[in-house]
């Protein structure tokens, strides 16, 4: 296994990821922000180079120290060969696997006895840009101020690790938000370490009036500038905000996304706050 630390070898890895979209939309935007000042603090590793056959995003080693923290943890994987990305996986100097962390890609696929939950999400894909319409409210940005309200309205936090993770997220990648003529928020939609769409929310009493919408074009807007595809994940059942996503012009791409929490059997614990998690 290789990191690539080279900036000219980087750029190079993006315009390959760039022609493979949008199967390698994931790793993609990885390695985008990774080229973009790196804000996350990720880095890249290869199975090989130049002709690699798996590419892996992850955290440096010194980024995420609590063990448990799956949230900040984050992976992303691609691979063109299934052995290839077996083998990277299974390498420890590539994936530690005494920290609990997050993979995610198009196909995982993980040896017998290795403890691994998941929750299954399907992406869209936004293909042309977007139109910002005129609404009462006005648009702003989050600020870290607003974690706990964001905290407490996502479905999947559950502790101190999970507003760690959201306050990070507002504080160095794009995000949009609605505010109403005192300041409070409306609704709001940040991004990821992976350059995805995410964390979409409207407050219960504004829904129905087009206002995701109108925050989607916002960050839709930012993100496009910064030459990302745009795209996001919905959970399968949330069929409100399936036919929202397709009539607003994304598309159910062609592949499926099995994202895995992983949890060492040695971090107590951990198993129960992920099912926690996903209610």
């Amino acid at each position: 296994m290789l990191i690539l630390t080279c900036s000219s070898k980087l750029q190079l890895l993006e315009s390959v990821l760039r022609k493979g979209l949008p199967e390698t939309v994931l790793v993609c935007g990885a390695v985008m922000h990774i080229n973009r000042g790196n804000p996350a603090q990720h880095e890249v590793v290869v199975d090989s180079w130049p002709e690699f056959k798996a590419v892996l995003t992850r955290p440096r080693k010194e980024v995420v120290k609590d063990n448990r923290d799956y949230y900040a943890n984050l992976h992303a994987a691609f691979y063109r060969e299934e052995d290839a990305c077996r083998t990277l996986l299974e390498n420890k100097d590539a994936v530690d696997w005494d920290k609990a962390f997050q993979l995610q890609g198009k196909q995982i696929f993980f040896p017998n006895g290795w403890d691994a939950l998941f929750l299954f999400h399907l992406h869209y894909c936004f293909l042309f840009p977007f139109r910002l319409r005129s609404e009462p409210l006005h648009l702003g940005t989050l600020s870290p101020s607003d974690v706990s309200l964001v905290n407490d309205t996502w479905p999947f936090a559950s502790n101190g690790r999970s507003l760690r993770y959201l306050r990070s997220l507002i504080e160095v990648f794009p995000n949009a938000c609605l505010l109403d003529q005192k300041g409070q928020l409306v609704a709001w939609s940040l991004s990821d370490a992976l350059g995805r769409m995410t964390h979409g929310y409207v407050l219960p009493e504004y829904q129905g009036k087009g206002h995701m919408k109108t925050v989607l074009q916002a960050i839709g807007r930012k993100l496009h500038t910064k030459g990302f595809a745009l795209y996001g994940t919905v959970l399968p059942e949330n069929q409100n905000s399936k036919k929202f996503l397709i009539r607003q012009g994304f598309h159910l791409l062609p592949l499926t996304n099995y994202p895995y929490c992983i949890f060492p059997s040695k971090i107590s614990g951990t198993n129960t706050a992920f099912i926690r998690l996903r209610r």
